[in-house]
């Protein structure tokens, strides 16, 4: 399944990956579908082929501003880990913990608590980062009063640390989306679709409030570090969510 999108992305019309990006993604599915079966591995085509395409929105308004993502969005392997990263983590989790369930006919219904846990951590990571790059491009592209996280003061678009009413709306789509599919799937149950949702707001926004702050102004804090940290806020919230949850029921 993998190679065949992979393939479409490599011919489509606006090219998607870079040529260096689709042998790292090629790579990234292999090993998704090796941990965690072809659900988790779709979970992941879900969220590149909708991130690809809500960074398309807009396109030519975004270039023409100079807050377009670089290579007119094309991801290389740098995109591909920085999203994937905790993701790919959380899965090598889950095949040492479990062997491999990838021939389950339900992933929750078969695992372990630490692999319940992991397979939600997995499913926020790419909650939180659909949910992030659903309100960057969409606040980019619609947002019509932006405002800086810190202050709250009006800020032009595509501003680091800027949030928008279209963009938080479109994120929150986003992550919904991306765990309703999980959750269809048998990799989280109905419960995890809450924790995952609340996971990748509380890091979009702490991404935000990096991105307002110190992006930038520390060396080693790049754009692409900052991709990763959002995604393993998100997973560790979720993860602390479910975990909580847990102690408050079991008193």
């Amino acid at each position: 399944m993998h190679t065949v999108l992979l393939g479409i992305a490599w011919i489509a019309p606006k090219k998607l990956l870079t040529p260096a990006g689709l042998l790292h993604a090629l790579f990234l599915g292999v090993l998704l579908y090796l941990s965690v079966g072809w659900q988790g591995e779709l979970v992941v085509v879900f969220y590149f082929l909708v991130g690809s395409a809500v960074t398309y929105i807009g396109m030519a308004q975004k270039e023409a501003e100079g807050i377009a993502e670089k290579r007119s969005g094309a991801r290389g392997p740098e995109n591909v880990w920085s999203s994937a990263l905790t993701g790919a983590l959380c899965a090598v989790g889950i095949a040492i913990n479990s062997l491999s369930f990838a021939n389950a006919t339900t992933f929750v219904a078969h695992s372990s608590p630490i692999v319940s846990l992991l397979l939600l951590g997995f499913v926020a990571s790419f909650s939180t980062k659909l949910s992030d790059t659903c309100a960057t491009e969409v606040g980019k592209a619609y947002g019509q009063r932006t405002f800086l996280i810190t202050t709250l003061q009006p800020v032009a678009r595509g501003t680091e640390g800027a949030v928008s009413l279209e963009g938080t709306l479109a994120g929150v789509a986003g992550s919904v989306a991306i765990a309703m599919l999980a959750w269809g799937l048998g990799l989280i149950d109905l419960r995890g679709i809450l924790w995952c949702v609340i996971a990748a707001f509380i890091a979009t926004n702490i991404e935000s409030l990096i991105g307002a702050t110190v992006e930038g102004k520390v060396r080693w804090l790049t754009h692409d570090v900052v991709n990763f940290l959002n995604t393993l806020i998100g997973a560790i919230a979720a993860i602390l969510l479910a975990l909580i949850w847990q102690l408050l029921v079991n008193g």
